[in-house]
């Protein structure tokens, strides 16, 4: 009797795990089918992500293509002002767009002059330490000297010619023993041509201060468009000391 049972379940086990063993088969086709449908798809998405792609920087490259072409052909800033002189709204838009232009300043040349007359530094009851363009100072040598912890504030002066400058920017890079301690980056804005200096103050600032402050510092500074032209671009020197040296010197 127990052997008859112990037969009995056994051979009930057995059949149960064909079945499971079939089930676990047929889940395993399932799913084996399943992962390749997905990789199948996932390879048209790649396939297709690549072909939008490839449409994408197409339609871009057809897009500045035909901004090129809609540029047109470059005229020169007077070739404008002159330029349909007689009629009177397209006169006062220009006037309003441009603003107030010195036709003496105007040239034949399509490109902008832009000239940098100097570069000043202004410090509270000290005499201004002008730094004439082009710097005369030798490699190496000093420039000029700042007491530390000194509000001193940047003022420059330039003359714009021939053609409105867009984008003007200032730029001016620090550095102490190799190792950049300031980056400054200002838009000053869009000029037309005039032959009066325009003359640009920068926000006051307050030299560094303390033992590891002092020393010999490098500099770079440059004036360049929207462009990418540059229209002064100067490495010098300078230090900053406990004290004001005895004679400030340019």
């Amino acid at each position: 009797m127990s052997a008859a049972v112990g037969n009995f379940s056994a051979s009930k086990e057995i059949g149960f795990n064909k079945n499971e063993t079939k089930n676990e088969d047929l889940r395993d086709n399932e799913n084996n089918k399943f992962v390749d449908e997905a990789e199948e798809n996932d390879h048209h998405k790649d396939e297709d992500d690549h072909h939008e792609s490839e449409h994408d920087e197409e339609d871009d490259a057809k897009l500045i293509s035909e901004k090129a072409l809609d540029l047109g052909p470059q005229f020169s800033l007077k070739e404008q002002l002159e330029k349909d002189k007689d009629d009177e709204s397209l006169r006062r838009w220009k006037e309003q767009l441009l603003g107030s232009v010195d036709m003496s300043a105007v040239g034949e040349s399509k490109e902008p002059q832009v000239k940098i007359l100097s570069l000043s530094i202004l410090c509270p009851g000290r005499p201004d330490i002008i730094l004439p363009i082009p710097f005369t100072s030798k490699p190496k040598s000093s420039l000029f000297t700042l007491r530390e912890g000194s509000r001193y504030r940047l003022k420059f002066s330039f003359t714009v010619s021939n053609n409105i400058v867009s984008g003007l920017k200032y730029t001016s890079t620090v550095w102490k023993t190799g190792v950049r301690v300031d980056n400054t980056k200002l838009m000053l804005g869009t000029f037309s041509p005039q032959k009066e200096p325009y003359t640009y103050d920068l926000e006051e600032d307050t030299t560094p201060s303390g033992l590891f402050a002092r020393g010999s510092y490098s500099a770079r500074t440059k004036f360049v468009d929207d462009d990418g032209k540059a229209y002064l671009d100067v490495s010098y020197h300078f230090e900053i000391q406990k004290n004001w040296p005895s004679s400030s010197r340019p």
